[in-house]
Order: structure tokens, then sequence, then C-alpha cells
């Protein structure tokens, strides 16, 4: 059995918003209710990164058009005693998805972590 760090990409819908900043700070604000309402703490949560397609430095992953915003956003959870990455992943992607039910999830890395105490 071993411990993993699975990080996954989120897509996050904001209505009538007024700037990138704002929709940034609803999309996490919202998450992180949604995952602190199932007593998932554990789970971090911050806005993506995509990568500029003319010089490659990776600015917020949010998008607005007709006051409605995309923010991508990146959630991080550990995972303990897993059988191996694929189980890790989708140990991961079902506690989250759980909470954050017709949210589209994928999974975009896996880490293999040392034993930690909390």
């Amino acid at each position: 059995m071993s411990n993993y760090l699975v990080a996954m990409e989120a897509a996050w819908l904001v209505r009538d918003v007024d700037g990138i900043d704002d929709a940034i700070g609803v999309a996490v604000s919202e998450a992180g209710k949604r995952l602190n309402q199932k007593e998932m703490d554990y789970v971090e949560v911050e806005v993506g990164g995509t990568p500029c397609p003319a010089c490659g430095e990776a600015f917020d992953s949010a998008f607005i058009a007709a006051d409605t915003a995309l923010v991508g956003l990146l959630l991080e959870m550990k995972v303990f005693n897993a059988e191996g990455e694929q189980h890790a992943q989708r140990i991961a992607k079902s506690e989250i998805g759980g909470a954050l039910t017709k949210v589209p999830l994928k999974v975009i890395e896996t880490f293999d972590i040392e034993d930690e105490e909390d």
C-alpha cells in the first residue's frame, strides 16, 4: 500500500461576474464551501494555470464572456494506503466528485509521496 497526492482540474461556472478576480474568488469560495459541508477540508483548492500559447508563461485559468466565467480550479488530495496510482485516482475522483456534483473533473497528475505523520 502506498500514499499518493492526486491533483485534479475542475471546470467551475460563475454567473454575473464583473471581472477575472471576482470570478476566481467566487469559484474558489464556492468550491471550498461545498467541500467543507462534506467535511473535506483536507482538499486543497486554488485557481489553475493555463500556459500562454505565445510565450508559455502560465496565467490564471479563467475566461469571461457575457458576464459568465469559466474558472479552472486545481484540487489536490492526499490518498493514503492505495493499492496503486490508478486506485488512488479513483478514490480521489470519487470523494471529490461526491462533494462537487455536476462539476467536470479530470486527473492531471499523481505523485507517490512518502509516509507522513498527520
